[in-house]
This record gives C-alpha cells, structure tokens and sequence, in this order.
C-alpha cells in the first residue's frame, strides 16, 4: 500500500466519522422533560385578553448565594396600556466579549417584569460556548421580578451590570413585551435548542426589535459577543446619544445602588435614580 492509498482511506475515515457526527447530532431533539436546575424547573407563560396580560409563574427567588436559593413564582396581571418603559440590561462576564442581554419592562403602576433568554440547565450543567454551538442546551424565556434576576447578578454573581432606558415609542414596547410573551408560550409548548451564535440572549432581542421594525438591528459582531452591544444599541439611537457612551456606561452602572437598596421594596425605583 503506497503512501496515497494510506492517505486516502485517512480521509475516507475522517469523513465517516463527521458524516456519523451530523447524523447525531441533528437527530436529536429538544425536550421540555429533563431533570431541571432548581431555578429553571418552572416554565413561565402568559394568557391575553384585550388588553391585559396574566403572565403566571413570575420567578422571584430569595438568594443566600448562587446556589443557595428559596424559590418563589407569583401570578400577576398586567395592562398593556399601563406600559411606559423598557430597559436594556448587559452583564458583562468572562472575557472576550462575554455577557448576558436582558430586557425589563416598566409600568406606571409601580411594577417591573424582566425577560431573559437563556440556556435551560439541567442538574450538573453550567454554560460553555462551544456546548452552546452543538445542541447541548434547551432555550428557555425566564420572566422574573427585578429583585430575582438583579439582585441575582449584582449582589451574589459580583458581576458589573448596566440598566439603560430604551428610547423608543410605547406602542412599540408594547409589541415587544406581547411578542417576547407569545414566544415563552411558544417554548413552552414547542421546545427549541439554544445556539451561541444564532439563538442566544441578545440575537433573540434583535430579532424581536426586527419583528417590530424590519431592519432595525443589523447583523453585527456584537450580538454574538454582546459586552459591547450597548455600544450598538448606542450607534442605532435606541439609547441616549446626548452624551458620550462612556459617560452613558458610568451613569448607569446599578451596582452601588442595587446593592445599597437590596433590600428595600422600591428596588426597582430606586436603582434607576
């Protein structure tokens, strides 16, 4: 057997090998029935009538650490007319452009319900990039109170958090906090697969926006690594462009007064002074 003939059945194996890897991995499906991390057992979801929304099974857990929890869901309905404000979120983490993207609606009445796409972990399961690319996680829509997934981030994880108000029209937030429901009720019946690169936190925000807007947010690298896609955010007007962005970021960084407040009942209100 001659050097060539090795080569080519090397090749003819490695072949195999992948044409065997993309039957498994695109064989399998996405469930709504594995054995839960704790804080992602209970799935949230919204029943709509005129213009009131129930959304049901709002998490709002008590945290000793970030493993160490008391769960807690609540039901609460709300008035799409009441509806005057979103928020734009970024938790940096790790490196390289790492961060999670989350969005927060306000309504006169007082109340805030925060919306997180995330990885559904199961028991043992922590985040990984490349995991995220092969199928590995179920994706999931967290609707949580503010003193959950805040304080969650702020208090406990360390991590730097930025709360920007989202400059755009209410009938547009409207549009947003019904399509971003509809989905967690989607999800809920119809499971899907997280993807790092084309279903994560952030890409699913800019393709909500673009459901309301065609072509509001283009394709960009910063949806993928989301640390700076207030930076986008910011270039696309949908923040406050009267000042620099660094001084933007320096005005709403959360931290001091969401750990000074942690505790208080106008949490919400009085992190956004």
């Amino acid at each position: 057997m001659n050097i060539s003939d090795i080569k080519h059945k090397k090749l003819l194996a490695v072949a195999i090998l992948l044409l065997l890897f993309s039957l498994w991995h695109f064989s399998k499906a996405p469930s709504n029935d594995w054995n839960w991390s704790p804080d992602q057992q209970v799935l949230p979801y919204a029943e709509f009538k005129d213009d009131e929304v129930t959304v049901l099974n709002i998490r709002n857990f008590t945290y000793q650490s970030t493993t160490d929890y008391e769960p807690n869901y609540y039901d609460k309905t709300f008035n799409l007319n009441d509806l005057q404000s979103v928020d734009y979120i970024v938790e940096p983490f790790g490196s390289i452009g790492a961060a999670h993207t989350f969005v927060s609606f306000g309504f006169s009445t007082g109340d805030y319900l925060a919306i997180s796409v995330e990885i559904r972990k199961e028991i043992g399961e922590s985040f990984s990039p490349l995991k995220g690319i092969l199928r590995n996680y179920e994706l999931m829509y967290v609707v949580a109170d503010e003193r959950d997934v805040v304080k969650l981030r702020t208090s406990y994880r360390k991590n730097d958090v930025y709360l920007y108000p989202v400059n755009t029209s209410k009938e547009n937030m409207r549009e947003l906090f019904i399509s971003m429901l509809q989905r967690a009720n989607k999800l809920k019946q119809q499971p899907e697969f997280y993807n790092t690169l084309t279903n994560n936190c952030t890409t699913n925000i800019a393709n909500h926006i673009n459901n309301i807007s065609p072509s509001r947010v283009p394709w960009d690298l910063r949806l993928l690594l989301p640390e700076n896609s207030d930076e986008l955010a910011y270039e696309l007007g949908l923040l406050d462009k009267s000042i620099p962005l660094e001084e933007l970021r320096k005005q709403h960084l959360i931290n001091e007064k969401a750990e000074k407040y942690a505790d208080s009942v106008d949490f919400s209100k009085l992190i956004r002074q």
